[in-house]
């Protein structure tokens, strides 16, 4: 599934607010649920989210494929 890059990159931002604010994560997030229209999200720490209308998730691995 293609991802709207803009919405990656949101979704990536609040992963590494995350990540950086909690450097010694104990527990990782699978992904973030993130808003199409807003860009508003939050990170998600279920195998299985729940999302709302107009959220889309994006996976944990595909945030970090550019990050390292």
């Amino acid at each position: 599934m293609l991802l709207d890059p803009k919405l990656l990159k949101a979704a990536r931002k609040i992963y590494l607010t995350y990540r950086n604010l909690h450097s010694k994560m104990t527990k990782r997030p699978s992904g973030v649920a993130i808003n199409r229209d807003t860009h508003r999200g939050q990170l998600i720490f279920r195998d299985n989210p729940i999302l709302l209308p107009g959220e889309c998730f994006i996976q944990l691995n595909q945030l970090e494929s550019e990050v390292y």
